[in-house]
């Protein structure tokens, strides 16, 4: 069996991430890694599936146990991946998606350098401003510190394998599937295959 491949996936807020990997996540093969965060929850979100919602002293205890994968503070929350799901996953044969922001992927590239790493953009930061405001959840002023941060992060996108542009749902599912498609046929990634078919000569 071919062990698992480790697939990170960062963007704005506000840029469809979570739709289009809901979209991806109905594969038996890939397992979403859920995030730790000591924000509070959003309307319509739940513990242990949207994110585990921590308190702060108990996120601090957690990466002073070296029990996270990596971890970062954006607009003062903690953000992070516990470690031990990802490691067991992979271990089963499982692809691992990890939704972080780029600081998180930042240090992930540092850690799993053979990891992938996809940005998902919006078609621009006007349709990017649109989609916040739609959603309904956060005051005006918090929206204009997200545009701002987001067009930071955009900048960050050159330092990804991939970058995929959410405009049409079905046509960013496509492309994210096709790049998971593509890794998985890379040599590096089908030594288990090439044995079989030597082994069986």
């Amino acid at each position: 069996m071919n062990k698992g491949m480790l697939i990170v996936v960062s963007g704005p807020s506000g840029c469809g991430k979570g739709t289009v990997l809901a979209e991806i996540l109905k594969s038996d093969k890939i397992f979403y890694s859920v995030s730790a965060t000591t924000r509070s929850p959003r309307p319509g979100e739940t513990d242990g599936i949207n994110y585990y919602f921590l308190t702060k002293e108990k996120f601090e205890k957690l990466i002073d146990e070296d029990g996270m994968l990596e971890y970062a503070s954006y607009c003062g929350n903690y953000y992070g991946t516990p470690k031990k799901p990802v490691e067991d996953m992979l271990e089963q044969g499982k692809h691992v998606i990890l939704e972080i922001e780029v600081q998180g992927a930042m240090k992930i590239m540092e850690k799993c350098p053979d990891a992938i790493f996809v940005f998902i953009l919006p078609p621009s930061l006007k349709e990017l401003q649109r989609r916040l405001n739609k959603r309904g959840t956060e005051a005006e002023d918090v929206i204009q510190k997200r545009l701002s941060e987001a067009a930071g992060e955009i900048k960050q996108a050159y330092k990804y394998n991939y970058a995929v542009i959410n405009g049409e749902l079905e046509k960013a599912v496509d492309d994210l599937k096709s790049i998971i498609r593509a890794e998985e046929l890379k040599t590096i990634n089908s030594q288990n295959n090439i044995d079989e078919v030597l082994e069986n000569a």
